[in-house]
């Protein structure tokens, strides 16, 4: 469990849903949930993605209409300028990413280990198909 405040980096295809780059495919379960919860517990959250121009509005857009408005977006701060000289590393304790060396952990198991309580129930309001059985 996560004791202090984190800055969380996120990334978006193949993490918080499921990779159909440059479409956006069906979201992981738990994803929003979990996401959600690190922000009630005052934790911010970057998104993190290779993606960008329209393809990161769209990816932008749909995290928004999930409940998910991110603290910055491929940056470390949202004032940040980038000068195209410098690495675009980001500043972040700990990062959320499906290129993993073990890969990606689900995100129930996420849930668990950086909010300590037992993973969500799936929201109700979920389309029926977007969880695979």
């Amino acid at each position: 469990m996560i004791k202090d405040t984190k800055t969380i980096a996120v990334d978006f295809d193949g993490t918080i849903v499921e990779d159909e780059y440059p479409r956006i495919g069906k979201p992981q379960l738990f994803a929003f949930d979990t996401m959600k919860k690190l922000q009630e517990k005052g934790h911010r959250l970057i998104l993190w993605t290779y993606r960008h121009g329209k393809a990161l509005d769209e990816a932008v857009a749909f995290c928004e209409q999930n409940g998910i408005t991110f603290y910055a977006i491929n940056k470390s701060f949202p004032e940040e300028e980038f000068d195209t000289k410098y690495s675009r590393k980001i500043n972040a304790d700990l990062f959320i990413d499906d290129r993993n060396f073990n890969g990606m952990v689900g995100w129930g198991e996420i849930y668990q280990k950086l909010i300590g309580e037992n993973q969500p129930t799936p929201t109700a309001s979920r389309k029926k198909g977007w969880f695979r059985r």
